[in-house]
């Protein structure tokens, strides 16, 4: 071979390796490119006063198929924690904090700047000393609101206590009715979130946050609903707690450790009622033996219960719509949804016009507390209280491709750890000049891992309420009295409380809790 001819070959070979290089550098920026569109969707869906076996795939028999189906799919926490409240539990969710710090943002924010369509249709609550700077309106992309807007019917009046907002802007019950002519706020909720998630960027990733005021009192359902499930509660209070307990063992939601608890009276002391039919009322706060009662009487109640079930089917069937659009839209194979509530269920009485049975948009009427102790199964107390039957809901999460279908965890999780879990599913970064968050993600458990337990866990609504574990040991008061102390480990239904054989234990979780609220 001459010399010319070599030169030639090398000339050549380091051509074809420029060329070579060169394509390599365009698959990689395109495959980056390519990265960057496939960041996850999220959707964050928050029930309100929905207890933990109130849905199907945690022992309830109300029809809640579309949350069956995610849980099938996806995975169920056996122990998760809210704020025992709407407005401290959407802050805390929101804002990653436990309670009021200077320099927080709503989680929003930073998504946004991650490159994410942010969208919100649904109960906008927040504790008072949440920033107007976290409210929707300054902060989502698209947003539809209302503020602990309860009636789920536009009123016989024509008027909501709190006005609906979209975009900012105040929309009047004309406008509404004239929008919506079979208005019921649940699918009024999903129709917004709807046409947000339409006229978003199809080639960005969203977050949607969607807050359903179902299944918050008034018991206020639409009558095919409410026929689904006629005659069912008539079983009474008892044996449907009874059923519940026996179905969330068989499908493991819990464990032998899980005693039933006695059902209570709501003892809280700081919840008042309206005035007026004291002899009515007197009953509403108490646990009776449902044989005890007269026919009229478990007819009447009977009812509440049927209604309530009636609103979370509803919800359920909303639900069902969105995993319908991500279906039509081949979105749902790159969507994380997650699932849980606020707080507990609601026994709280705030009923107005016993003449008019729940039901009707004209209607005003509440769960007594024993069906609400049904919906805490196997926990003790309600919404507020700190104890398990206040502040641990159901949680589902799915995520195709990275959560293994059909798990249950039994790592402990809370709903401030949401707030850097969905930073690192967005892969978002969080800002140094804003306080640090409290929470810690969820992605170990996510991915089969174990993840370092959090030094500590809080919850109760208020001082009176509150609750904070440490481990395994669990320390929570009620109506401002003593702290109780339950060891979580062998006693998880909280029925034996240690406070005075371990008195020691009891102060030292005291002190630690005191000097981190300072």
């Amino acid at each position: 071979m001459s010399l010319g001819t070599e030169t030639e070959l090398a000339t050549r070979n380091m051509y074809t390796m420029k060329k070579a290089l060169i394509l390599l550098l365009v698959v990689l920026a395109v495959s980056c490119t390519k990265v960057q569109k496939e960041k996850p969707n999220i959707i964050l869906i928050m029930g309100d006063d929905i207890g933990y076996s109130d849905i199907g795939c945690y022992g309830s028999e109300i029809n809640t198929p579309c949350l069956d189906k995610l849980a099938e799919n996806g995975a169920r926490f056996r122990t998760f924690y809210n704020m025992a409240k709407c407005d401290p539990s959407r802050a805390t969710l929101l804002t990653g904090m436990y309670w009021h710090r200077d320099n927080v943002a709503n989680l929003a924010s930073i998504l946004s700047k991650a490159g994410y369509t942010t969208l919100h249709s649904g109960k906008e609550h927040f504790s008072p000393w949440v920033p107007e700077s976290c409210f929707a309106k300054n902060v989502f992309d698209q947003s539809f609101t209302m503020w602990a807007n309860n009636e789920y019917f536009i009123p016989p009046q024509g008027r909501f206590r709190n006005p609906f907002i979209i975009n900012g802007k105040e929309l009047t019950e004309k406008e509404l009715s004239e929008k919506f002519p079979d208005f019921y706020k649940t699918d009024v909720i999903t129709d917004y979130a709807l046409r947000f998630l339409d006229s978003s960027a199809p080639n960005k990733p969203f977050f949607l946050y969607l807050p359903y005021n179902a299944a918050h009192y008034p018991l206020q359902a639409r009558p095919e609903e409410i026929k689904k499930y006629q005659g069912i509660y008539e079983a009474g209070w008892d044996r449907i707690r009874g059923e519940r307990y026996v179905r969330m063992q068989a499908m493991g939601i819990i464990d032998e450790k899980y005693t039933l608890s006695e059902p209570t009276d709501n003892i809280n002391k700081f919840r008042g009622h309206p005035a007026g039919d004291e002899e009515i009322r007197a009953k509403i706060p108490l646990y009776r033996p449902w044989e005890s009662l007269n026919e009229k009487e478990k007819k009447n109640l009977a009812l509440e219960m049927t209604v309530f079930a009636a609103i979370v089917d509803r919800m359920d069937q909303n639900i069902g719509r969105i995993i319908d659009w991500l279906e039509v839209n081949n979105k749902l194979s790159n969507t994380i949804i997650m699932y849980l509530s606020d707080n507990g269920s609601c026994p709280y009485d705030s009923n107005r016009n016993f003449d008019l049975p729940p039901g009707p948009a004209g209607s005003y009427r509440c769960l007594s507390a024993a069906w609400a102790n049904v919906g805490n199964t196997p926990f003790r107390y309600f919404k507020q209280f700190g104890h398990e039957g206040g502040s641990h809901t159901h949680f589902i999460v799915q995520w195709p491709g990275k959560i293994e279908p059909g798990q249950i965890f039994t790592q402990t999780g809370h709903i401030i750890d949401i707030y850097p879990t969905l930073l690192e599913v967005a892969g978002a970064a969080y800002p140094d000049s804003l306080d640090n968050l409290q929470g810690s993600s969820l992605m170990p458990v996510f991915l089969g891992n174990q993840r370092d337990m959090p030094e500590f866990f809080i919850s109760g609504y208020t001082e009176k309420f509150r609750m904070f574990r440490e481990g395994d040991w669990k320390i929570v008061r009620a109506n401002n009295g003593p702290w109780e102390l339950y060891d979580l480990k062998d006693d998880p239904s909280e029925t034996i409380n240690l406070a005075d054989s371990l008195p020691g234990k009891t102060s030292s979780l005291a002190e630690t809790y005191l000097k981190l609220h300072k």
